[in-house]
């Protein structure tokens, strides 16, 4: 485990963790904690061993309650434009372009910045106490880290502007009624569910999930005949990789496929 002032990072087999360790601001992100929170990013990206990342809260009560409020605060325009803005953008961004797939463990209060972050993520998993929401109109802002774009994206415009405009705070089963979230589970098993989620996905090949998560995230942004002929090319590639015809051969074989995300 890797000790920072406000990120810890573990790994268990091929499954990289890392928890947002600022329990008491209820986590909230300022430009110290996104900088760490990126370079542990950068870490587990480029340890070879690692196929999945999730991405949880320290505490019993938050996952990400939001921005640095009183940061925020200190903040002009312009400095916060080049500053804070961009921080926290790219490195959402990053979790998004990630070439290995993201489990969020959402364990409390995800709020402004906390939904945000989610957003970015691949799969998502919280307590069912979990709560969720984009205040930001109730301090004269809105969100700014990425949220009015990605939520419009995600769930229906409607329901999205809705949110966005009220501030309301949701729950997790609205959540997952609304496709935002995959499923909620009783908070004591948040991270055993968690865990076996991606511990499931990192049994895959990995470099068929970086593929296949390459394939996924720039077709989204494409209109549907270019994205269909993307698909068409990279899964001419995928079957010139060994894992492919690993995973083949172990079906006709009827025995477990070896990966070696070659």
């Amino acid at each position: 485990m890797t000790e920072n002032t406000a990120i810890l990072t573990t790994r268990d087999g091929a499954v990289g963790t890392i928890t947002i360790n600022r329990p008491e601001t209820l986590n909230a992100l300022n430009i110290p904690t996104l900088l760490e929170l990126e370079r542990a990013l950068t870490g587990l990206e480029a340890d070879d061993g690692v196929h999945v990342i999730v991405v949880t809260g320290a505490g019993e009560r938050a996952f990400v309650a939001g921005g640095d409020i009183a940061d925020l605060d200190s903040r002009q325009g312009l400095a916060h434009y080049l500053d804070f803005a961009e921080v926290i953008h790219r490195v959402f961004r990053r979790f998004e372009t990630c070439d290995k797939p993201t489990v969020a463990a959402v364990n409390g209060w995800a709020l402004g910045g906390g939904t945000e972050l989610l957003l970015s993520l691949d799969v998502r998993i919280a307590a069912e106490t979990a709560k969720f929401g984009l205040p930001e109109i109730n301090l004269g802002l809105f969100p700014g880290a990425g949220g009015t774009q990605r939520i419009l994206r995600q769930i229906p415009s409607c329901r999205a502007r809705e949110l966005v405009f009220t501030g309301d705070q949701f729950t997790a089963a609205e959540a997952v009624a609304w496709g935002l979230i995959n499923r909620a589970v009783p908070k004591a098993e948040l991270m055993a569910e968690a865990m076996a989620t991606a511990t499931k996905i990192a049994a895959k090949s990995p470099l068929i999930l970086k593929m296949i998560k390459r394939t996924l995230r720039h077709g989204a942004e494409m209109p549907l005949g270019a994205a269909l002929a993307y698909e068409q090319a990279m899964i001419g590639l995928v079957l010139d990789t060994e894992d492919s015809h690993e995973g083949c051969r172990a079906f006709l074989e009827k025995r477990k496929a070896a990966f070696t995300g070659r």
